[in-house]
């Protein structure tokens, strides 16, 4: 009771509109931490508020705790699973910070403090902030659209890629910069917040892997959230991309500040890694970039007077067995050049009936021996390309399926260039039509469904995190359950380990507390989720791979936070074990890979509390995995 009372104290709850105004009265700082009902405050930040009040013992430094759906000034945050700490000076917002980072809410709490008392002592005004990204979302949600899943532009209006890095949105500089850009004459056309993984920075930087930086470049962009913006200049056909260049500056920031005080990296920038903002440096690499971060953009083509639209769209390639690997890394770098995004990836050796099933329409081909040859003499590298117009960019850069006129007509053609000597089977394969490439996309990467477990010891602390990071990934989260296990229904699910060692501490780990079980449905689910995991061993997983959830939430290899199926029968037998006969396919990801939102985010914790029983299943399927 002790520990209750001295959290009461720390913070104030404030609970409805009046209590809410009272709060705003308050002389000093407040610190807000905005909260949705069903997930209640931030409980991993308390004891760091302590520590600061404990260090600081300010009297004008206040903390309080918000429910967003009893405060009518917070409408506009009701619905959102990351923590947001609100910032309040003399009744005015000067100051926010998404995401419960530590060393980052500390430093802003003692920074906004020292602002404050400088303007209670000296009279001075406030700098007053907006919080853009929730108005520009609230904005956006009362946009009556046709189709609220993509952004149409004329194919008139020039379009640029930009990012505000994870420095600048981590120093709480995100917002003052968006509205610098809009002061500049710039419209945003759309903007998201995200957290890159490391495989994402990777192949977003790709075309910088031979540069020295490439590995420090790759952890900065993963290491926090950033904010993604499309942007073209208000009622001009000019192209934008020499305009954001000359506002973001030079790369370098002592030369930015040299040359141009008044550009972004200047002003925001530390060093050349961390500077701040990112542009595209020409309409080939927006187009790239704008397909990396936003899939269902489209733009009006040239021949709007027949009402037809160039968006972006997928294609498969696949690179046959007999090219060398550092052919094949070759051929896969033009791709980027060529201003593809490569959307999924896989290697996978053939059988004789996947291919006769691929190419079922060759079968009787005089070719066709030579290619059933071909295709199972080895691992085939198979990906999802997107860009706009991807089938028939595809298909120009291939060149002539028929090597004799590839090499007469189109000697620079993929196909031309990487031709085995005395093979007659041309090495590249690309869809005919859109059509064709969403059903082989699907041949190779179909829709699958995945058990996913946030275990007991990551229940308190880190649960919403996960459950939002995961529907960031573009998982479709299909069912889902919270549940204390029972030991029976524990020993049951873990029964293939009943003889190994760790057995019985395994069972009473899962015992100990609720946990949260999912069904997730995307492409290559089951290793997607595996990937977003990282290795068992959390100690394995801060080695190679920092950014996953183990290696920041795990503690060790017992208490490693999350679970997942090891293939896809596993996947399928637990799902059956947990739910039951239950029917996932209404909820698969639509034809052009988008998801659907049938539980949206926002219901996630209600649709938990719902499901709640006092004893159920447990994971998935191999030992601590």
């Amino acid at each position: 009771m002790a520990g209750k009372k001295k959290e009461a104290s720390l913070q104030a709850s404030v609970t409805n509109q009046e209590q809410w105004e009272e709060m705003l009265a308050t002389k000093g700082l407040t610190v807000v931490d905005v909260y949705q009902q069903w997930c209640g405050p931030c409980r991993a930040v308390v004891s760091l508020l302590r520590k600061i009040k404990n260090e600081l013992g300010d009297d004008l430094l206040h903390f309080a705790t918000a429910e967003a759906d009893s405060v009518d000034a917070l409408e506009r945050y009701r619905g959102k699973c990351e923590p947001t700490f609100l910032f309040y000076g003399g009744g005015e917002l000067v100051a926010v910070l998404r995401g419960a980072n530590a060393p980052m809410l500390q430093r802003m709490v003692v920074e906004e403090l020292a602002k404050e008392k400088l303007v209670l002592d000296s009279g001075g005004g406030r700098k007053v902030v907006k919080d853009l990204l929730v108005d520009e979302k609230k904005e956006e949600d009362e946009m009556p659209s046709e189709n609220e899943e993509s952004i149409t532009v004329p194919a008139s209006r020039s379009y640029t890629v930009a990012i505000i890095k994870p420095d600048a949105v981590a120093h709480g500089k995100a917002n003052e910069i968006i509205m610098k850009i809009r002061d500049a004459g710039f419209e945003i056309l759309a903007h998201d917040e995200r957290t890159l993984t490391e495989a994402e920075a990777r192949e977003f930087y790709q075309h910088k892997a031979a540069e020295t930086c490439f590995e420090d470049l790759v952890q900065f962009m993963s290491s926090g959230p950033s904010h993604i913006l499309v942007l073209s200049q208000t009622g001009s056909s000019a192209n934008v991309i020499p305009a954001w260049r000359e506002l973001i500056g030079p790369t370098n920031i002592e030369e930015a500040r040299r040359e141009n005080p008044e550009s972004l990296r200047a002003q925001y920038g530390t060093e050349t890694l961390f500077n701040a903002v990112h542009g595209s440096e020409d309409s080939d690499q927006a187009s790239r970039e704008l397909a990396f971060f936003f899939p269902n953009f489209r733009t009006t083509s040239v021949a709007e007077q027949d009402g037809e639209e160039e968006r972006v769209e997928r294609t498969l390639a696949l690179i046959r067995p007999d090219i060398a690997r550092e052919n094949r890394d070759e051929i896969v770098a033009q791709i980027h050049k060529s201003g593809f995004t490569v959307a999924l990836q896989r290697e996978v050796m053939l059988t004789e009936e996947q291919v006769r099933q691929f190419y079922f329409q060759h079968a009787e081909e005089d070719y066709f021996p030579a290619l059933l040859r071909s295709m199972t003499s080895g691992p085939v590298l198979t990906l999802a390309l997107a860009r706009q117009g991807a089938v028939l960019h595809w298909k120009s850069l291939l060149g002539p399926p028929d090597l004799d006129k590839a090499k007469e007509e189109s000697p620079e053609c993929l196909r031309a260039q990487f031709a085995v000597e005395n093979e007659p089977i041309n090495q590249l394969h690309g869809s005919l039509s859109p059509e064709d490439a969403e059903r082989e996309i699907s041949f190779f990467f179909p829709k699958q469904h995945t058990l996913a477990v946030i275990k007991p010891d990551a229940m308190e602390e880190h649960r919403d995190t996960i459950l939002e990071e995961i529907r960031g990934r573009g998982f479709t989260v299909t069912q889902l359950k919270e549940t204390v296990l029972s030991r029976e229904m524990a020993e049951e699910f873990y029964k293939e380990h009943r003889e190994k060692p760790f057995f019985n501490q395994l069972v009473e780990f899962m015992c100990r507390g609720p946990c949260v079980m999912l069904v997730l449905t995307k492409e290559n689910a089951v290793e997607e989720w595996r990937a977003m995991m990282g290795p068992t061993d959390p100690e394995k997983a801060k080695e190679t791979s920092p950014n996953t959830l183990r290696a920041r939430f795990a503690a060790d290899i017992l208490h490693n936070s999350v679970h997942g199926s090891s293939n896809e029968q596993h996947a399928e037998e637990k799902i059956q074990f947990i739910f039951g006969d239950i029917s996932t396919d209404a909820a698969e990801p639509t034809s052009d890979g988008e998801a659907d939102k049938n539980i949206p985010a926002k219901d996630l914790k209600s649709s938990l509390d719902e499901n709640k029983t006092s004893s159920t299943q447990d994971m998935s399927n191999n030992s601590l995995t």
